[in-house]
């Protein structure tokens, strides 16, 4: 069975039950600032085996605690979403919503989902995953025992 796919514009995305929850971590964050002649994008896998892709101007942001797990958060959304704390050390300050993936597959823990996000495409198995949506309307998959970590529901 192919995956099922969504994007953010997609209009399944108004009829789900998303939640509000807050980070509770402090990450660390380092921008993404080529020099001339240098490739001006890079190339960034996920622990499940995604590539995601920053591109110049970006923030890479990790888990301090897992400084290999990177992902890269568009400047602009970065501004909105996070707070810089002190040099390298940032804290997200915006709520992320959530939902989880089955509910897109109806229930199905094992079906397959692409989720097309700003930094490339992730195909990720439903029941471990929330479809995670941000501040632009952009959308991610969002591990749920991550989640379960270092998130909470928002007050």
């Amino acid at each position: 069975m192919e995956p099922l796919e969504i994007t953010s514009d997609d209009p399944l995305l108004a009829t789900l039950d998303f939640k509000p929850y807050r980070s509770l971590v402090k990450r660390g964050v380092i921008p993404f600032s080529p020099r001339e002649g240098e490739p001006q994008t890079k190339e960034l896998q996920t622990p499940w085996g995604a590539m995601l892709t920053a591109k110049k101007g970006d923030m890479l942001v990790f888990e301090l605690d897992h400084p290999n797990d990177v992902w890269p958060v568009d400047a602009g959304i970065f501004d909105e979403s996070y707070m810089i704390l002190e040099p390298g050390v940032c804290i997200k300050r915006a709520v992320t919503l959530l939902v989880p993936l089955t509910d897109v597959t109806r229930g199905d823990a094992d079906r397959m989902v692409t989720v097309r996000t700003l930094e490339g495409v992730e195909t990720v198995r439903a029941g471990d995953f929330y479809l995670a949506k941000g501040v632009k309307g952009e959308i991610w998959p969002y591990p749920i025992e991550k989640a379960n970590e270092i998130m909470r529901p928002a007050e």
